[in-house]
């Protein structure tokens, strides 16, 4: 089996984690290549750690990978997809930061998730993904259009709000008079458009959900939608841009710039362990049930 390690940032769990994992591999005689720049950061933060340097590093993935673990949270996990792209390796994440939607394990269960994967024991979920253009086109966004919990439109150095013109399938729906519009996968409704009070709708949904960031209309709600749906979004306001965000990354653009936004043509792969499933995950992360009287 061949494994890639991927992470971003260090904290006391990193460390523990680190160490559970590479010892783990190493004692099953994995073949495991760490991200370069995550292994530079192991080396500096835990230079008592031998056993990384057992392991080869990797800049690109490519389809000779089985697996690829995410030591992090959930944002580590969408920076992941970045590398895996559309080459079809199956993502798991160690969960070392605060909710872990995504990233399920735990680590006191390292060793043994690990295990059940070796063995076989575990099903894939796939997870759809939004693709996105602009006209003129942006260099940032034409790199990596795409995105696996939402793409959000924004303002950008100004308190005032923008104007977002919605077309859905060439049919105008409406101007969002607000600070923004999120449109969300399933995988990403229990994400930013969650906070903005969007619906929670399950991963194998085939649907988006639009949800508008403090509408000055207060009949504005969020609006669930078929995945087959083409968005096209264009900003006015004040200022002379705005921001438009792909999970964690950034960019810029004009106001007037014409959005669109769609379904992905790949999607990204999820190990799901059989003591999981989504629905307890929304139990044990949002305290579904959970009352002082029961």
């Amino acid at each position: 089996m061949k494994i890639a390690v991927f992470g971003r940032f260090y904290n006391a769990t990193t460390t523990i984690s680190v160490e559970r994992l590479f010892s783990f591999l190493l004692e099953k005689n994995i073949d495991a290549y760490i991200e370069t720049e995550f292994f530079n950061i192991i080396k500096k933060e835990s230079p008592n750690i031998d056993d990384y340097r057992a392991f080869k590093t990797f800049d690109t993935l490519d389809k000779s990978f089985d697996l690829l673990v995410s030591i992090g949270g959930d944002g580590t996990i969408l920076r992941a997809i970045v590398f895996v792209k559309d080459i079809g390796i199956p993502i798991i994440g160690i969960n070392t930061g605060r909710l872990g939607f995504l990233a399920t394990i735990q680590v006191d269960q390292i060793e043994k998730a690990i295990q059940n994967i070796i063995d076989g024991k575990y099903k894939i979920s796939e997870r759809s993904l939004l693709s996105i253009e602009t006209s003129p086109e942006n260099e940032t966004i034409t790199e990596l259009n795409f995105a696996l919990n939402e793409i959000a439109v924004s303002r950008k150095n100004t308190t005032s709000m923008i104007t977002v013109e919605t077309h859905l399938n060439d049919e105008y729906l409406t101007s969002y008079w607000s600070d923004g519009l999120i449109i969300s996968t399933p995988t990403g409704s229990t994400g930013y458009s969650l906070s903005c009070g969007g619906p929670v709708i399950t991963p194998d949904t085939n649907s988006f959900i639009l949800t508008p960031i403090a509408p000055h209309n207060l009949s504005a709600r969020p609006l669930i939608i078929p995945d087959s749906t083409e968005i096209k979004l264009r900003v006015s306001g004040r200022e002379d841009n705005h921001l438009v965000s792909l999970d964690s990354r950034i960019a810029t653009l004009d106001n007037g710039t014409l959005i669109t936004i769609k379904k992905a043509d790949f999607k990204i792969k999820m190990i799901d362990l059989l003591n999981e499933s989504f629905l307890g995950t929304l139990r044990k992360k949002l305290l579904w049930g959970e009352d002082n009287r029961n």
